[in-house]
């Protein structure tokens, strides 16, 4: 069969490569939005503060400084989601041209691979890319719905709709934040893949130098030391 055949050009090591893309990419996911109880990760940890902000919201009497900041919070994935769809026409106009690309490539890793493996490699990288823009529509989109069911908060805290409303106002600006911080894993991703282009290998190490740094960055950082510092008196205030 053809494509049995197209498949023979990619070596057992580019298939565990592209495996080990696709399997860090979904279980990283998993564990940064369902970590242990033990070890929340920023991701868990900021859910609650946006949990917080709904309820304080309830009894400000003055609401600018809350559209302000969702306002900011839109433009954020607007700039990433158009920003990915200049990428993904970057990517689509390599596919145009990969005599360009291969010559690119055979000047930094020497091979005589057919065209179908260039048009694949690419194609890998579109995929995180469409991902990632498709999370950052729906997530503007999501941020969206939140003003809406805000701005139908009372004014009142001591209507009985109040809370209530402020904490659907809650989830729906987390579930928002989880489709962006979806979209920026697939970037980091997308970028890992482009380590392809230049061998098996290269992918491999970019991988996981991708993980490490998201591990970290949500697990073993120092914004998230400080988040877990206690809503006490300053530590280091002298007395």
């Amino acid at each position: 069969m053809i494509w049995m055949d197209q498949l023979a050009h990619f070596s057992t090591l580019d298939a565990l490569a592209l495996g080990g893309l696709a399997l860090s990419w979904l279980c990283l996911g998993f564990l940064i939005e369902n970590p242990p109880q033990a070890r929340p990760s920023v991701t868990k940890l900021m859910a609650q503060y946006r949990r917080e902000w709904m309820v304080q919201m309830v009894a400000r009497d003055a609401r600018i400084f809350d559209a302000q900041l969702l306002g900011s919070l839109r433009q954020g994935t607007a700039f990433f989601a158009s920003a990915t769809l200049i990428a993904i026409g970057g990517a689509l106009a390599m596919l145009g041209d990969l005599e360009r690309v291969m010559g690119i490539a055979d000047d930094l890793t020497p091979s005589t691979v057919p065209v179908i493996v260039w048009e694949v490699k690419i194609l890998v990288i579109l995929v995180f890319l469409t991902n990632a823009f498709l999370k950052f529509v729906w997530s503007n989109r999501l941020f969206g719905y939140c003003a809406v069911i805000m701005a139908a908060v009372p004014n009142d805290p001591s209507d009985p709709a109040a809370l209530p409303r402020a904490r659907k106002a809650a989830e729906i600006n987390i579930t928002a934040a989880r489709g962006f911080n979806r979209g920026l894993r697939a970037i980091y991703f997308a970028l890992s893949a482009a380590a392809w282009l230049l061998g098996p290998a290269a992918l491999i190490g970019a991988t996981i130098i991708t993980c490490l740094m998201l591990l970290r960055r949500e697990f073993a950082s120092q914004s998230r030391a400080v988040l877990l510092l206690p809503d006490g008196p300053d530590q280091h205030t002298e007395t």
